[in-house]
């Protein structure tokens, strides 16, 4: 059993749906990789790009950064392949995700809990088995008037948005590392205000 965290951020692959709302735990993926110094790399066994890093100094913060090369719907094969080979158990799974139900920039951290509708958290339980793993939800908030929620995720972010996410990304990124270095409990305490 590994002492490693797998921290996967979903979202879709391509360049047309890289600054769309679906694709923000790619988003915090990729910036945590960028603050590692180590570059995600194209990984085909695993049907993702991945990066071995360190997100702290202590001897308990050795993380594999993922993002699936699938699609939403399928991010569970990608998922389960790589926590088999590292030997990851679900605890210390911590899925990226955007979230319909919290506004905007809204950072909430949890262990477990429903998909509820999210297509890449349905394939993450399916693939793994379980729901018990850590998920870093990423406020998108809902669409406006009588929006498909579905057309509305795979839109890019408004131009105040925009403005935003930068700072919003960070903020999560940063939770996501409070997570590995100094555990779910203590980042709940100081992201989930």
């Amino acid at each position: 059993m590994s002492d490693a965290w797998l921290v996967v951020g979903l979202g879709n692959p391509g360049p047309t749906y890289a600054g769309t709302r679906h694709n923000a735990g790619a988003m915090v993926v990729d910036l945590l990789a960028e603050r590692a110094g180590a570059p995600l790399k194209s990984q085909r066994k695993f049907r993702a790009d991945v990066a071995e890093v360190r997100l702290g100094d202590l001897p308990g913060s050795r993380a594999v950064l993922a993002k699936p090369h699938t699609y939403m719907n399928e991010s569970g094969g990608p998922v389960a392949l790589l926590a088999d080979f590292y030997k990851i158990t679900p605890d210390r799974l911590l899925v990226v995700h955007d979230e319909l139900d919290l506004p905007f920039g809204t950072v909430r951290l949890k262990l477990g809990g429903g998909d509820n509708g999210h297509n890449g958290l349905r394939s993450v339980r399916a693939r793994i088995g379980t729901g018990d793993y850590c998920r870093l939800r990423f406020g998108i908030g809902r669409p406006p008037g009588r929006m498909d929620p579905a057309a509305f995720v795979l839109k890019p972010f408004s131009t105040v948005e925009k403005r935003e996410i930068d700072l919003e990304v960070d903020r999560a990124a940063d939770a996501a590392e409070a997570v590995v270095v100094d555990g779910l409990t203590y980042a709940q305490n100081h992201y989930n205000g």
